[in-house]
């Protein structure tokens, strides 16, 4: 597995955990606090850097994305300290993309302009929907009005944008949908992220959902329509999927994120953030400490990571093939032949390509636009 990774690349994502508010659908590792001390913070991050790139020194550094959270609470001088600290650390790709995520609630001209100067590239912005009534049945803070403006002033901003969207949501209909798709796709700057509405278990929609007060969801039928629809849309506005979320013209993927999905290595800084490093000759996975204080402590204690996991071949195959399979590019057969040591069963490829649910082109294979909305099915059978 030693050079693997170069397949993907390598990226570092720093987890900023705190949120002006706690969205109900939201089940990712974020916190409201009224009170952050900003130094403390730019002293962890510093030293975790300096702790990673120690492990990985001399390799070309692809992206960096702040995710979280909401990062656009962070102040542009910690945003610049941090970037300072990374282009000191490693060599810097000459197309290195620097991602940060954005509530439009939180979104200020000077503000954007302030991590423009300190390195920031790209933001994406976490609009969501764009109807008054949904933002407030999200527990979104910001209007549509506030969302049009956050999406303007980014344009005028940076060089590359996105904003998110989630649909499949209560009382949704495929018209409210299509008007709503075309609206958003008349601002695109490039990319847009299209997430179906997922309820899950631990979030205050999944205890709703299990009461049985959450109503409006649509039934498995108008979720394939509404997903098919969003295809078809996309596809004519010239923003095909180039991941099953990810919508984007061509040039306009996210490096971050294509890092991923063609699993490259990534380091993870900041509270409950995830890596996967190629260290010695062997797939490493990390994790941290979930609680920001907790993770703070650990890194005063010089032990910012909670765990390291080796992963044996079978098991780096096995995320290999669930990460590129999103992507309309499809899996190389070849590298998961490395990876494992193994060939995928070729009676499983013959039956879903038979059903047209996948496609194979010489050391090639993908799921085609009807097999990715059942691309778990595929990955069971292939697996």
């Amino acid at each position: 597995m030693t050079e693997d990774w170069r397949n993907g690349g390598f990226g570092l994502y720093l987890h900023w955990p705190f949120c002006e508010a706690k969205c109900p659908y939201c089940d990712f590792n974020s916190h409201v606090s009224r009170t952050i001390d900003q130094t403390r913070w730019r002293d962890a991050y510093l030293s975790e850097i300096e702790r990673v790139s120690s492990e990985t020194d001399g390799r070309v550094l692809n992206s960096v994305f702040f995710g979280g959270g909401t990062p656009s609470l962070m102040s542009p001088d910690l945003v610049g300290s941090i970037l300072e600290k990374i282009r000191s650390s490693w060599p810097i790709a000459n197309d290195l993309e620097v991602t940060m995520e954005a509530n439009p609630s939180s979104v200020e001209a000077g503000r954007f302009a302030g991590y423009r100067d300190a390195g920031v590239n790209r933001v994406s912005v976490g609009v969501q929907a764009l109807n008054d009534r949904d933002l407030r049945r999200l527990g979104r803070l910001h209007s549509t009005e506030e969302a049009r403006r956050a999406i303007e002033i980014a344009q005028q901003t940076f060089d590359r944008m996105s904003f998110d969207l989630i649909y499949a949501r209560q009382d949704q209909t495929l018209e409210d949908w299509s008007r709503e798709l075309t609206e958003a796709l008349g601002m695109a700057a490039g990319h847009l992220s299209l997430y179906q509405l997922t309820v899950e278990p631990d979030t205050v929609f999944g205890k709703r959902h299990a009461l049985g007060h959450l109503k409006g969801l649509p039934d498995e039928d108008l979720s394939a329509d509404l997903y098919e629809l969003t295809q078809d849309i996309t596809e004519a506005a010239g923003y095909p999927a180039y991941e099953i979320s990810n919508h984007a013209m061509p040039g306009h993927g996210s490096a971050h994120n294509l890092i991923y999905w063609r699993y490259g290595d990534f380091a993870g800084i900041g509270p409950g953030a995830h890596g996967r490093l190629t260290l010695n000759g062997q797939r490493v996975a990390t994790s941290t400490q979930l609680l920001p204080g907790a993770w703070l402590s650990a890194v005063d204690d010089g032990l910012g990571e909670l765990q390291r996991t080796v992963l044996g071949h079978d098991d780096a195959a096995s995320e290999y093939a669930l990460m590129s399979m999103r992507l309309t590019e499809g899996m190389s057969l070849n590298r998961f032949r490395t990876l494992s040591g193994r060939e995928l069963d070729p009676d499983a490829i013959d039956e879903l390509q038979e059903l047209g649910l996948i496609w194979t082109r010489a050391e090639q294979i993908g799921a085609t636009r009807s097999g990715r909305a059942v691309l778990n099915a595929i990955l069971a059978k292939l697996l």
